[in-house]
């Protein structure tokens, strides 16, 4: 029988997504990554809708999107925290 350590178990792929069909660029921003505006590029579908999966471990994670050079909120995210800014980040809470 395979052992399956602690970490396997902790570690969920989550995904996020995003309907932007005119976009050219988007990406994911968040605690997760020390907000780089770079590292995580979304892909965009046939039906215009950008997607990534992310390996995550379970916690809170602030993100917002960054569209054709612009933040926008997830609009599937129904709970948010504000940021130094005046705006605020989607919070996605894994367990």
């Amino acid at each position: 029988m395979a052992r399956i350590s602690k970490k396997d178990l902790k570690i969920k792929k989550t995904e996020f997504s995003l309907l932007a069909p005119d976009a050219s660029t988007a990406f994911i921003a968040g605690n997760f990554n020390q907000w780089d505006l770079s590292s995580h590029p979304l892909k965009k579908n046939k039906q215009g809708v950008w997607k990534i999966s992310l390996a995550l471990d379970p916690g809170q994670y602030e993100y917002r999107f960054y569209v054709d050079g612009e933040w926008e909120n997830d609009p599937h995210c129904h709970c948010f925290i504000e940021n130094p800014f005046g705006t605020l980040n989607c919070l996605r809470i894994l367990e």
